[in-house]
């Protein structure tokens, strides 16, 4: 919140600069360490963080109004991910390491010896969200795979919960001091301007953001340009759409819309995942679920800012023509009321910038259709998205669903079937990204293991003596990691 913001002060000029020169001082001894080595850093800041629970968690709580069981839980999660991010430094294969030997009788002529690898970027500035404290924030997912990846790390911190990062960082900064880490690995600063800055520094070599799509496209466009554009991986929402099928809608129309009403209003609907619109069958008795939704309370929003525009986005959706308010939950306990709204698919298609944009807060919008090629249309029609989901019976694989989740792989980075999306799991399959406006880059992913990946950057060594080359290259492999040499795959 604004007074919260107030009692942290903006980072000078000189104060970034500074921050930028260590960072960059500490880059190639940070990025040059076996990753044994930076795994062990990773698994002493996951266990500082958990010691110092009972300090973080009523500053999440005050800062951000969630509620404690949710703060600890996600808490939990942001140092299950350092832990992760550590297992997979153990294993090696992140590296990508690929062994071309020296070869005379190669088909397209003589083939020098060539080995490729992975190597960090350098250091990243990291934007954190306001509805994340931890697990998206200072210590969020962005850092760990930033870290990992043997980068430093500089997080802007967020004027939501600016005493949380503050503590934060010091808590992260002193654990990888203690482990050995050199000083400018990690930093945090703070300001709107510092933030606009800490982008165009020269020292920057690549940004993570998590946030509004109006804040994240306007650093981005910073980033591109620069006289050295850089790498922005970008965050910046999605609607989440539910395509239900009849077949679906007849077999089990009450525990989808159960599951529906839980997930649009989870964590008063601030999450980056939450389903904003469903398409159901016309006649889809909609009665339990307006009578649940009708009797759940209201909640506080994370900020002034969130709660603001949450507000106009939900006057322009009640304004339309062709929606209807169905229900709206208690105000017992704050103005901030669920609120389910009810539209048709022919009007979705006709006013898709209206109908088919992002609502952040607990508002949902049920489409109602006539024939299941409005499924169809509602998917082609679509922008990019972090999830898609697909409620279906087994006859539907043999009628819409394959249709359906082929366009729906086109439009979003996870495809669900038969779940809700508001459940993020940490793994290493996930992907968590998706076609703009989901995210600003389209390969990447900024949760699961793989997220690393946006921090590091292939190098091939030609010809180099073996002497001079990096352990994880070498014939004898003292790092002991997966390779591929000669085509073939070797995984120790």
């Amino acid at each position: 919140m604004t007074d919260n913001a107030a009692t942290i002060p903006d980072t000078s000029v000189a104060g970034l600069d500074s921050v930028m020169a260590a960072a960059a001082d500490a880059a190639s001894t940070f990025g040059a360490l076996r990753p044994l080595d930076r795994a062990a850093m990773l698994r002493q800041v996951a266990a500082t963080l958990d010691a110092a629970a009972d300090e973080l968690v009523p500053l999440a709580q005050h800062e951000s109004h969630l509620p404690e069981s949710r703060c600890r839980n996600e808490l939990a999660r942001t140092t299950f991910q350092f832990r992760l991010f550590a297992d997979v430094l153990d294993e090696g294969s992140y590296l990508e390491v690929t062994i071309d030997s020296a070869d005379s009788t190669w088909g397209m002529g003589p083939r020098p010896d060539i080995r490729r690898m992975l190597v960090p970027l350098g250091p990243v500035a990291v934007f954190g969200a306001a509805n994340f404290p931890f697990a998206f924030s200072t210590a969020g997912g962005d850092t760990a795979a930033a870290l990992a990846a043997g980068c430093p790390v500089i997080v802007k911190g967020h004027p939501g919960h600016p005493r949380l990062a503050a503590r934060t960082g010091e808590l992260v900064a002193k654990a990888l001091h203690d482990a050995g880490a050199a000083e400018g690995v990690f930093a945090v600063v703070f300001g709107t301007k510092t933030g606009q800055r800490l982008v165009q520094h020269p020292q920057t070599k690549a940004v993570g953001f998590t946030g509004s799509a109006s804040g994240g496209r306007a650093l981005h466009d910073l980033a591109a340009a620069r006289p050295d554009p850089i790498p922005f991986y970008g965050e910046l929402g999605s609607l989440n759409p539910v395509f239900v099928t009849r077949a679906a809608a007849k077999a089990r129309a009450g525990e989808i819309l159960s599951g529906y009403a839980d997930s649009f209003t989870l964590g008063v609907g601030q999450f980056c995942t939450k389903p904003g619109v469903v398409l159901l069958p016309e006649g889809t008795d909609l009665t339990a679920v307006t009578a649940d939704v009708s009797q759940r309370p209201g909640a506080p929003m994370l900020n002034d800012a969130v709660s603001g525009g949450y507000i106009d986005r939900l006057a322009n959706l009640t304004a339309h023509p062709s929606v209807e308010v169905l229900a709206q939950g208690s105000t017992e306990d704050a103005p901030w009321r669920p609120t389910l709204l009810r539209t048709n698919a022919t009007a979705l298609l006709l006013d898709q910038e209206t109908l088919l944009a992002e609502c952040f807060g607990p508002a949902s919008l049920v489409a109602t259709y006539t024939d299941e090629e409005q499924l169809i249309e509602a998917a082609e029609s679509l922008v990019g998205q972090l999830t898609a989901t697909v409620h279906a019976e087994e006859e539907d694989t043999a009628g819409v669903a394959p249709r359906l989740l082929a366009h729906l792989t086109e439009k979003a980075g996870r495809v669900l079937w038969n779940g809700w999306p508001t459940g993020v799991s940490v793994t290493h399959a996930m992907t968590h990204g998706g076609p703009y406006p989901a995210t600003t880059s389209v390969l990447h992913t900024s949760v699961g293991t793989t997220a690393l990946r946006r921090f590091l950057r292939p190098v091939s060594y030609q010809s180099v003596p073996h002497a001079l080359l990096p352990e994880a290259v070498r014939d004898e492999n003292p790092l002991g990691v997966p390779r591929r040499v000669n085509g073939a795959l070797h995984l120790s």
